[in-house]
């Protein structure tokens, strides 16, 4: 029996940056009662709270749910309220060099992007991100604007040079992440072992990116026992069955 459930947020959830539906808060919140539940992301905080704890249930078992933004580098738990166990943020020195060599290699790039909704370049504390379209930008609009990364590796190619020492990876449909070394999925899984003291063997990691190149793929380096989905919708199906396999085991 596995003792802790990982999912993936954006596109697993729910779809891209979008609130997770009622149906999905419900299993969630039921899912909480026979296991604990972690989300990982690289969204930052006030993502997850608009995206998926405002839309929970009021009966839900916060203090069985993890929430680990920007894949780890924050660590949220719920005591009372919500609390910060810690954040790995960079220093003003590393934003800046990120910052300035980000926008040099957009420059270089010449997507002739015409339009673009809200900020494109986020700062996240411990995670800078630049979003093509911008970080209000529609899921359909999103959808077909780079799904074969060829936009996107105009701007990384250029980063693995002058951001040596930075990690540089391709996450959602449309952006780009910029953490420090290491930092993916696989350092939030290790981050969630040493802080609840759950054995790797013991967790199951869903997420719809586990191909690789995905930014899903670093779990499976945990050896962590992982599930592809396709969508929000085999999600649900998924949890269903977790709920209902483990609602059956006698209490001892």
């Amino acid at each position: 029996m596995k003792k802790l459930i990982i999912f993936d947020l954006d596109g697993t959830l729910a779809k891209s940056k979008s609130a997770i539906d009622d149906e999905m808060a419900e299993l969630l919140s039921h899912l909480l009662k026979v296991d604990l539940v972690s989300i990982i992301s690289g969204g930052d905080w006030p993502q997850f709270q608009k995206q998926v704890l405002k839309n929970l249930p009021k009966k839900t078992d916060l203090k069985k749910l993890f929430i680990l933004p920007t894949c780890g580098t924050k660590f949220y738990q719920y005591k009372d309220d919500w609390e910060m166990l810690y954040a790995e943020n960079f220093t003003e020195k590393e934003k800046k060099h990120i910052l300035d060599s980000l926008q040099d290699a957009v420059k270089a790039a010449n997507l002739n992007i015409e339009k673009t909704w809200g900020e494109q370049i986020e700062d996240r504390g411990s995670q800078i991100t630049f979003s093509a379209l911008g970080q209000k930008a529609p899921l359909e609009e999103k959808k077909g604007w780079d799904p074969d990364f060829a936009k996107r590796k105009k701007i990384t190619k250029p980063l693995e040079k002058t951001l040596q020492g930075f990690s540089v990876g391709m996450g959602g449909t449309t952006s780009i992440d910029i953490t420090k070394p290491g930092i993916d999925k696989a350092y939030g899984i290790n981050k969630l072992k040493e802080i609840i003291k759950i054995d790797i063997p013991q967790m199951i990691f869903i997420g719809d990116a586990l191909f690789e190149g995905g930014n899903d793929y670093p779990a499976r380096k945990t050896g962590v026992d992982c599930i592809q989905v396709r969508d929000p919708e085999e999600t649900k199906s998924i949890i269903k069955t977790i709920i209902a396999c483990n609602s059956n085991i006698p209490k001892k």
